[in-house]
């Protein structure tokens, strides 16, 4: 016995202690016990009182975590028993356990974590840097692959690796298990030891194009609808294409010259159209004949003494033959290739329709998609949209996990170190749409999981413009609709306060390593069921390595010291004594 309740406080019970505290190893953290079933942690301690929080109650030998009625005063307060110990935190064991450390405060226990728990449902680990969250990481994947008795063939983990810090930490997984492999993507177009990432340009949606454009004004996205509706008729020559692609030319002809433009207008316009998107039937040169003479195109349009047009009736009458009541451009299906400079195409034909040229107010905001992709196309950056073949939705995702010799691979690692900021989150929110459609196509929900692991996440996951603009963020529906489909996140971060709070608050595990910025603490105990007071106090002075695992996957929150990975990722600190000191 180390005393008795003298009073209960806020939630908060005091104790009276009947023991010497000078003559006792320190207590802070210590579990104890209340009349055989009252569960408590010791937060505070003097010479004479004890302050503790209770944290569940074991009911026949099983833990149950959470609030609990309040034992009654006088209760006797022990220290609890080893049998009690194992039975608060659960020392699992199995094929559905990984070691990831020790506990800080009882020395001899080893921390596991349930992995189907864990691996069920979203998951945060946060921290400051270098206190040991790619530590962790690394340890857990290692723990899973390397050293667990069952292997995970069927696993898909997709880590979008933000320094390049991972690609060393699972490189052995194959000479643990020959039916266990590892996989790195690229953004370093210099690098030969690794492949380079690819997006195939026609597996991407409307949204995708305009978080790629920086779309910032909802009229932009119209036309990029248009441009992307257009693409098929411009990169493709079979018979029926051609007799679209007449179609469409005509009626954006007709639109001209029936626009209400003056005549100068409205043939500079026709013009500039013609000479850029002609077919074989309808162009400048082609031939039209009225009564007993012929003329081209562009002798029509040409301007008589008063401007008007000299025969513009002869070429509304040629065009319209042209016209189909029955059709209508739609989207493209993902079943045929198209390039990045084919959407150009379109887009410049999309813009010259919609009247870019002819009004400075759509001018303002519509020329401004060409110049961006016009930038994009010009820079290195095009080249993660190259692809030489063509592949459907299906056949991407069997590139990404499967080897051209059909070994499956389990981990998939996403360098985008070699990316800038904004470019690297247009990468990931691409990629997670990509898979996210695709686990939702499925017939069978939830056959195929996949999981999405961000390091630097609040790079990513943030409070974004696509809300307003496209209408929904894509890891907020991830972390909403996710779970149920089999798709989930893991978010890796150093500013949990710049990380979507929807995506925070549908995690139900965390792994907490040192956190003092206020606002990121502040954000931790609104955003995190369950975490205390005298949580939120320990996190604040954690050295490099430990931390606070809690969720459904622990049966309750633990002081955990990190084992150390092997081999460890890239993330150690710069070696000032060496880089300063040592020529």
């Amino acid at each position: 016995m180390i005393g008795k309740i003298v009073s209960i406080k806020n939630g908060i019970i005091y104790v009276n202690l009947t023991i010497n505290i000078y003559n006792t190893p320190n207590l802070i953290g210590i579990n104890v016990v209340f009349n055989d079933r009252y569960v408590g942690e010791i937060n505070n301690i003097s010479n004479q009182y004890a302050e503790i929080s209770l944290v569940g109650e074991i009911v026949n030998n099983v833990f149950i975590s959470g609030n609990v009625s309040m034992p009654p005063f006088g209760s006797v307060c022990r220290l609890a028993s080893n049998e009690e110990i194992n039975i608060i935190y659960g020392a699992l064991n199995g094929d559905a356990v990984v070691r990831v450390g020790k506990s800080f405060v009882y020395n001899d226990y080893t921390v596991n974590l349930d992995i189907r728990k864990f691996f069920a449902s979203h998951f945060a680990i946060l921290g400051n840097t270098g206190s040991g969250k790619s530590y962790f990481v690394s340890r857990l994947f290692q723990g899973i692959f390397y050293d667990n008795q069952k292997v995970p063939v069927n696993s898909n983990i997709f880590l979008f690796d933000a320094y390049g810090e991972y690609q060393q930490a699972f490189s052995y997984i194959n000479q643990v298990n020959s039916n266990l492999n590892y996989r790195v993507f690229t953004t370093d177009l210099k690098e030969s030891r690794y492949e380079k990432l690819i997006v195939p340009f026609w597996l991407l949606s409307v949204d995708d194009i305009c978080l790629l454009l920086n779309v910032d004004d909802v009229r932009q996205i119209p036309i990029v609808e248009k441009a992307l509706k257009l693409v098929g008729y411009f990169c493709r020559d079979d018979d029926d294409v051609k007799k679209q692609k007449d179609d469409i030319l005509a009626r954006c002809l007709l639109d001209i010259i029936f626009s209400g433009n003056s005549h100068s207008e409205a043939r500079n316009k026709i013009i500039t159209v013609l000479s850029k998107f002609s077919t074989s039937n309808i162009n400048l040169e082609i031939n039209l004949t009225k009564g007993g003479w012929t003329r081209t195109i562009r002798q029509c349009i040409n301007l008589d003494e008063t401007g008007r047009f000299a025969d513009i009736e002869v070429v509304v009458s040629y065009l319209e033959q042209f016209c189909s009541s029955d059709f209508e451009l739609s989207f493209p299906d993902g079943m045929f290739m198209y390039t990045i400079q084919d959407f150009y195409t379109s887009l410049e034909f999309a813009l010259i329709s919609e009247g870019v040229f002819s009004s400075s107010r759509v001018f303002d905001y519509a020329n401004m998609l060409k110049i961006r992709l016009n930038t994009l196309i010009n820079s290195d950056y095009v080249n993660y949209f190259n692809c030489d073949k063509y592949m459907s939705l299906n056949d991407f995702i069997s590139y990404l996990l499967y080897s051209s010799n059909g070994n499956k691979y389990q981990i998939i690692n996403f360098n985008i170190n070699y990316v800038d900021d904004r470019f690297a989150k247009v990468l990931v929110k691409i990629y997670s749409r990509i898979l996210f459609n695709y686990v939702t196509s499925l017939s069978s929900r939830g056959s195929v999981p996949f999981h999405l692991v961000l390091e630097e996440a609040h790079r990513y996951v943030q409070y974004d413009i696509d809300t307003k603009i496209i209408g929904y963020n894509i890891f907020d529906r991830i972390a909403k609709e996710g779970r149920k489909y089999g798709i989930l996140i893991g978010v890796i971060s150093q500013r949990p306060s710049e990380i979507s709070e929807t995506v925070i608050s549908q995690c139900s595990n965390f792994a907490i390593f040192k956190l003092f910025y206020a606002p990121d603490i502040k954000f931790v105990e609104s955003s995190i069921p369950g975490i205390s007071q005298s949580m939120l106090e320990k996190i604040k002075t954690f050295p490099s390595g430990r931390c606070l695992l809690f969720g459904n996957a622990f049966k309750m929150p633990i002081l955990t010291t990190i084992d150390m990975p092997n081999p460890t990722p890239y993330s150690d600190n710069c070696d000032i004594n060496k880089t300063w000191y040592n020529g």
